[in-house]
């Protein structure tokens, strides 16, 4: 069908190409876009991180960028899993069990949670985290049911209240900061915060650390490279990150 009518030797924009005129233009402006990248010699990477591991690489991004100028990192992070099957990431730092067969999972450490509260909360009411009946806790949202955290109130949290849910651990710490409730939180986000007080040595659950990605992407250079980056800084902080 013709895009163009002509009238008295004038083209004019028939309807179908009205609408496919914006498509054209999105897809000149991507092509624009791709081209310069390719120019520019730089192979952009997309690295998918769980809540809280952004400050590992943050400090570590000088160092990467020196060490490989031609790849330009991106890094995404939340509590939510990336698809990467659909192409939301090209690599994923994952938090448990991947049982995904297509994919590429490398164990980097393991993440270990405690509980804890803040120093406002204990100045309110000491705990014994033997018996927490009458306490206060922060719960999860039904998205976070399985991490250990929500599975370990679930056991032993009986004729505690739970004040509210949270569906992300940066909101927990702020609430538990704030005197909200006792919170059972990985240890790498709470222990560096001098005003959260760990209120048992024993760590209540653990769950595996593993670099994820499609196994058609592994032997790129460009994701070769931010594999071994991605290692390094992990397993620098496994210590933490375990508790």
């Amino acid at each position: 069908m013709a895009q163009h009518e002509r009238h008295d030797d004038a083209a004019e924009v028939t309807p179908l190409g009205q609408r496919l005129l914006p498509l054209c233009e999105d897809l000149e402006r991507a092509i624009e876009a791709m081209t310069a990248l390719a120019r520019s010699g730089t192979r952009r990477v997309r690295l998918a991180l769980p809540t809280g591991f952004s400050p590992f690489f943050a400090e570590r991004m000088a160092a990467f960028r020196k060490a490989c100028p031609g790849i330009g990192l991106d890094l995404t992070s939340g509590s939510r899993p990336v698809d990467l099957r659909h192409g939301e990431a090209d690599l994923a730092v994952r938090i448990g069990i991947v049982v995904d067969e297509t994919l590429v999972a490398r164990k980097l450490c393991v993440s270990g949670w405690s509980l804890y509260a803040s120093r406002v909360y204990l100045d309110r009411l000491p705990v014994d985290p033997r018996r927490l009946s009458g306490h206060e806790i922060i719960g999860f949202h039904d998205s976070l049911a399985g991490v250990p955290g929500a599975r370990w109130v679930e056991a032993y949290g009986k004729g505690a209240t739970i004040v509210f849910r949270v569906a992300e651990m940066t909101e927990m710490l702020a609430a538990a900061l704030g005197g909200a409730g006792l919170a059972a939180m990985p240890c790498m986000l709470a222990e560096p915060e001098p005003r959260m007080v760990r209120l048992t040595p024993d760590i209540l659950g653990s769950h595996p650390v593993s670099l994820v990605y499609r196994r058609e992407i592994g032997d790129e250079a460009p994701v070769r490279a931010v594999i071994r980056f991605v290692t390094a800084v992990v397993r620098d902080h496994a210590a933490l990150i375990g508790g």
